[in-house]
């Protein structure tokens, strides 16, 4: 058996096997419960730059939305 034969069914056994098992090890610890806060926390990534928008009362004179209002309530 010359060296690439030994090399390939050593690949095609016990390297996918182990990458396999590394992959599954992986899932498994990223589902863990305490592993909620990491998950909640990466979630939020996109949201975190964002700032809070004002709430509008509509009381303004000229706010668009509450002349937006008042047509809806017609």
């Amino acid at each position: 058996m010359d060296t690439y034969s030994l090399l390939r069914e050593i690949a095609d056994s016990w390297v996918l096997l182990g990458m396999f098992g590394f992959f599954l090890g992986a899932a498994i610890w990223a589902f863990l419960p305490s592993q909620r806060q990491a998950r909640e926390d990466a979630s939020m990534i996109p949201f975190r730059d964002e700032k809070p928008r004002k709430s509008c009362t509509g009381t303004c004179a000229d706010c668009s939305a509450a002349k937006l209002k008042g047509e809806l309530n017609v």
